[in-house]
């Protein structure tokens, strides 16, 4: 994972610093915004593999990629882009889209495009899946169909690989590079499975992307219903309609259980709770009721199972991270050789650098 701002450089070396990232770790690409004298954006990349992830947040700014630049250097990607906030655009595939929060496009490096994000008022972000072609294994010209096309997020498969997205692109953990292979896959195979939605072709999908959507709606499932008491696997299980020894072998061939998982989400939720500054006066059993613990006791032990320390010892541990010694925040500058350097080992889109 690897994070980067352009506010830690001179206003000066912003715009240009930004081109250069975009050429470098995505595709080349001809910028222009009319925020370039104070351009200030971010970006996330996360190398999972045989999928990449990156999540960009950025003022005005217009992005093209002309046939030149594709004979320049193409690595050959779908990109299937999520709006997590603002608006964004595209031109070219023979038409015209907007699109705005919870929608997705998907886009081909090896065709020409023309996109805008951002206004002069406001930032877009998006998190974008960048995904080989040869990886998507569905018929290219198919699923060249959808290309430009705003593609909703709010339901279906769709209501699943957004909260995966989003997910992926806001947690600080870092992963093993197992673990970052695995999530790779599920990449591919819920972003192949969405596209396969859109394409009416569930049936063409393998029966292991079937097994991982399967699985992404479980984990959605999940999450959303962390903070019920009620949640079990037999609650889970009725509510995808499958057996519960059924849902018990999905869980151990990713070597885990169900209740395991459940009970880790809620620890980790409660954790992220307890990190919170602006929730330091909350009593601890009411941070761990609201995420599905009745017990206080039992909740205590649990956490420190896990974290090796007891949830008050992590509130004062936490603060005093956040604030240091001085009780406040600081932030070193960085130079542009220094950011540059934080993304040297980001997987580049241009191969023919």
């Amino acid at each position: 994972m690897t994070t980067v701002r352009s506010e830690d450089l001179p206003r000066s070396d912003r715009f240009d610093w930004w081109c250069d990232l975009v050429d470098r770790t995505l595709a080349p690409t001809r910028l222009s915004s009319g925020r370039a004298d104070d351009f200030r954006a971010s970006a996330l990349f996360l190398d999972l593999g045989v999928a990449r992830v990156s999540a960009l947040s950025v003022p005005a700014l217009r992005s093209r990629r002309t046939p030149a630049l594709i004979r320049r250097s193409d690595p050959e990607t779908f990109g299937l882009a999520l709006v997590t906030h603002g608006t964004t655009g595209m031109s070219g595939y023979g038409h015209d889209t907007g699109l705005g929060r919870g929608d997705f496009l998907l886009y081909d490096t090896s065709r020409p495009y023309d996109a805008w994000a951002g206004t002069d008022r406001g930032t877009a972000g998006l998190a974008v899946v960048h995904l080989p072609v040869a990886a998507v294994l569905l018929p290219p010209d198919r699923t060249r169909t959808l290309l430009g096309r705003r593609l909703p997020g709010d339901g279906g498969i769709g209501a699943v690989l957004r909260p995966f997205l989003e997910g992926l692109v806001t947690g600080s953990r870092r992963w093993s590079p197992q673990d970052a292979a695995r999530l790779g896959s599920v990449t591919l195979d819920l972003a192949t499975a969405f596209l396969a939605h859109h394409l009416d072709l569930g049936d063409r999908l393998p029966a292991e992307t079937g097994r991982e959507v399967l699985m992404g709606r479980i984990h959605a499932f999940i999450e959303r219903h962390l903070g019920d008491p009620g949640l079990s696997p037999s609650s889970v299980a009725s509510a995808h309609h499958i057996s519960l020894r059924y849902l018990h072998r999905l869980f151990e061939q990713q070597g885990s259980t169900i209740g395991a998982w459940i009970r880790l989400r809620r620890l980790e939720r409660c954790r992220r709770d307890l990190s919170d500054l602006h929730r330091h006066h909350e009593p601890i059993h009411a941070v761990a009721a609201r995420w599905g613990f009745t017990h206080p006791e039992q909740f205590s032990r649990q956490f420190r199972a896990a974290y090796g320390m007891t949830p008050r010892d992590w509130r004062r541990y936490a603060a005093g991270t956040v604030h240091g010694a001085s009780g406040s925040v600081h932030r070193a500058s960085m130079t542009r050789g220094a950011l540059d350097a934080r993304v040297r080992g980001v997987p580049t889109g241009d191969s023919g650098r």
